[in-house]
């Protein structure tokens, strides 16, 4: 099967612009932002609490995203929240070109923009079965991750550049355009909700995707894993990854680390297509080990050619796992209630990222960065051990679809 089939599909082609201009403008962003908080006030942690304060809005509305994902067509979630995004992102950036910025005023401009993200989160994780075959959605979930990823190989180091050439409030600009011409691809979509039962409210729609979610045990044992991992990585590489370059690699060099984990995505995601196991989720759990290199490397030899190279062997194996999990949750939720299913996926994932944000810049201040940073790369090994420990995870069969011929 070719992996480019999924393009054969219209609605595909646009969500794959979407989220692909998206991407880009993203990939900007971070680097932007990381650099005008330090310029700002010089502390990990005020970066921690602005990172964070996204992040935790995030986690709180994301479950009401997921039951609204449920219930209207997909695609009306996302061009609303690329537009109110986009208004968040450029009050950002006017406020750091004109040098009126304020640790608060940032805090409560990226709350609102993690508020607006979350309502369409689980809308564009769960649309793709509704845009092409049962057969092509391997190929497609690991295709909008080639393209997506790709996007950041190209962003991150413009990041980097636009940071150092002439300042971070442009990067933060370029952003808010980006999410504007999102909108306008996702615009083009035409996807109806998927009927389902009737019900009696949003609580009630709550329940019966906690009850999708706690009943399957592979979900939930890798969901509570990647609490542990992703709380690490965020507060490893976001916030201290930027302070550890400020002493090292230099700031137009960190943004060609960054680049180099897409780099390996980019890669990863190509492998991904061709994979073909029974254990797809348990090869992507395995795959998982390999983030504990990026941030044991910045602890203890945050030299540019090691932190490249793994940065680069993190990206190509996440993506065996991000394809592998996609895929997994795609053929084992019930339609009618995946994007609720996705919505306590993500706010599970996320849920310790903030308190990784936040915390991370105080323990580092107050036992070191090295110690922090090796400490991190330590839960992230036996977070991933844990999962392993699972018989579901380790069992759970994947049947691929024969290739329609319609």
């Amino acid at each position: 099967m070719s992996a480019l089939a999924p393009l054969r599909h219209v609605r595909f082609r646009f969500m794959l612009a979407g989220r692909t201009v998206n991407a880009l403008g993203n990939a900007v962003a971070p680097v932007a932002l990381a650099f005008a908080v330090l310029d700002l006030t010089g502390s990990p942690s005020d970066l921690g609490l602005v990172v964070g304060a996204r992040m935790l809005a995030n986690v709180v509305f994301l479950l009401f995203g997921g039951a609204f994902a449920d219930r209207v067509p997909k695609n009306l979630l996302m061009v609303g929240s690329s537009i109110a995004a986009a208004v968040t992102q450029a009050a950002v950036a006017a406020f750091v070109l004109t040098g009126t910025a304020t640790v608060p005023l940032l805090i409560a401009l990226s709350a609102v923009n993690g508020a607006v993200a979350a309502l369409a989160l689980p809308a564009s994780s769960a649309i793709l079965p509704q845009l092409v075959p049962a057969d092509v959605r391997q190929q497609a979930n690991a295709l909008n991750r080639l393209t997506f990823n790709g996007a950041y190989i190209v962003g991150a180091p413009i990041g980097g550049i636009i940071v150092a050439a002439i300042g971070p409030g442009w990067g933060i600009a370029i952003d808010a355009a980006a999410f504007l011409l999102a909108g306008a691809f996702f615009a083009l979509l035409r996807v109806p909700a998927v009927p389902s039962t009737e019900r009696s409210g949003i609580i009630g729609d709550l329940r019966e995707g906690w009850s999708a979610f706690s009943s399957r045990t592979w979900l939930w044992v890798v969901v509570a894993g990647f609490s542990v991992i992703n709380a690490c990585l965020g507060g490893g590489v976001n916030v201290l990854g930027p302070v550890v370059a400020d002493d090292t690699v230099g700031r137009r060099a960190w943004g060609f680390v960054l680049a180099a984990q897409t780099a390996g995505m980019v890669l990863g995601a190509i492998v991904a297509m061709r994979v073909k196991v029974r254990r797809l989720l348990f090869l992507g759990v395995l795959c998982t080990a390999f983030e504990v290199l990026p941030v044991l490397a910045l602890g203890v030899a945050p030299h540019l050619g090691l932190l490249i190279a793994a940065m680069f062997l993190a990206g190509l194996t996440i993506e065996q796992f991000g394809v592998a999990w996609e895929t997994t949750m795609q053929e084992h939720v019930p339609a009618d209630k995946l994007a609720r299913v996705y919505s306590y996926d993500m706010v599970g994932s996320f849920l310790a990222i903030p308190i990784g944000l936040v915390l991370s810049g105080p323990i580092a201040a107050a036992v070191g960065l090295r110690p922090t940073l090796i400490g991190a790369a330590v839960l992230i090994a036996l977070a991933v051990l844990a999962m392993l420990s699972s018989r579901d995870v380790r069992t759970l069969r994947h049947e691929p679809v024969k290739e329609s011929t319609a």
